[in-house]
């Protein structure tokens, strides 16, 4: 361990959220995250929309994280960044960026995978109790959804991933059929309370292992809608809320039951969520429901669930402990591997 404070500033820009957080050793001074609209109205986001949303978002982010957690750059001991997955140009902002100032300061580079930043969101030092060494992680988002087994902050192994879809796109989707706008996960998440989750039934696709598919359950969505319209043009008006639920206790479904199998071959009980789709109400529900069968269950705070750049500095600060520095000629990667 550090025998002083170490303070990271972290950079994220792996989709359309622009963010910048500065972390004191594993504490969070600030966490500031500039959101994109723009890519709202036309029903998901447009990389090159994305990528130049951030080159004007990234320096009054930047300068606004280190104004709220009243450190100067001199202070700064490294600064991290989200090497990948994500878009490209979008990577390509932070990852510019983020070498430019390190070379600038003459401090070391943090190169980070987005999803072991999701991860290791729980280890953030605010007051919630963290997981033990090993544990389960199912990471769920518009772009991943894996179920990860976690040794260290440095050994992570995928035990199963999606062949297709994410489970956000799912929602998302299957919102979008619904009418609803983007991104329709919160939406179908708002209306599914309301409804009733067991009134229409949707499969539950096969896939080997430890391994997720969702595009065939979105096809399911489409033709059971087309087929119901067929005969009643007011359908969805008139059910909304119990094909939302329906739609949402199917991928809970889903995700379950591979990750009660993970349980059950792995023997590890302590399980937690990361990612966008975490933030889910009756996701959260479920989990903590898994109690009663042995489970020890971690759920991130809001703010760290959806994309932010306090869960990069907090990867990048255990890189940091264990001198695992990035070289500048270290470069974006859209499709890295965990």
């Amino acid at each position: 361990m550090p025998t002083q404070n170490t303070y990271i500033l972290a950079i994220e820009s792996s989709c359309d959220d622009t963010a910048c957080a500065i972390l004191e050793n594993d504490s969070v001074l600030s966490n500031v995250v500039a959101s994109q609209k723009i890519h709202e109205q036309y029903g998901g986001v447009v990389p090159e929309l994305a990528s130049r949303a951030h080159q004007s978002n990234i320096i009054p982010v930047v300068d606004e994280a280190l104004k709220q957690a009243k450190i100067d750059k001199s202070q700064l001991s490294a600064i991290a960044f989200t090497k990948g997955p994500g878009l490209m140009g979008s990577l390509l902002v932070g990852t510019s960026f983020a070498k430019s100032l390190a070379l600038s300061l003459n401090i070391p580079l943090l190169d980070v995978h987005h999803m072991h930043g999701h991860i290791l969101a729980h280890f953030i030092d605010d007051g919630q109790e963290k997981p033990d060494y090993p544990f389960l992680a199912l990471t769920i988002s518009g772009g991943h959804t894996q179920i990860v087994q976690v040794n260290s902050s440095s050994d992570l192994i995928v035990l199963g991933t999606t062949q297709d879809d994410a489970v956000g796109e799912a929602f998302d989707k299957s919102g979008k059929i619904l009418g609803l706008g983007y991104p329709a996960g919160p939406q179908i998440d708002r209306l599914a309370q309301l409804g009733n989750p067991r009134k229409f039934d949707f499969p539950v696709p096969k896939a080997p292992g430890l391994n997720y598919s969702f595009s065939g359950f979105k096809t399911a969505v489409l033709y059971f809608l087309q087929r119901e319209t067929k005969k009643n043009q007011d359908f969805v008006k008139e059910n909304l809320e119990d094909i939302c639920a329906s739609i949402q206790y199917t991928l809970i479904k889903i995700l379950f039951k591979k990750l009660e199998k993970a349980v059950a071959q792995t023997g590890i009980k302590q399980v937690a969520i990361g990612g966008g789709v975490s933030a889910n109400s009756g996701i959260r529900k479920h989990l903590k429901s898994m109690e009663s069968k042995g489970w020890k269950t971690f759920i991130p705070p809001f703010e760290y669930t959806t994309d932010n750049a306090a869960m990069i500095g907090i990867a990048g600060y255990f890189k940091f402990l264990e001198n695992d520095f990035a070289g500048l000629d270290t470069t974006a990667s859209p499709r890295i591997h965990m």
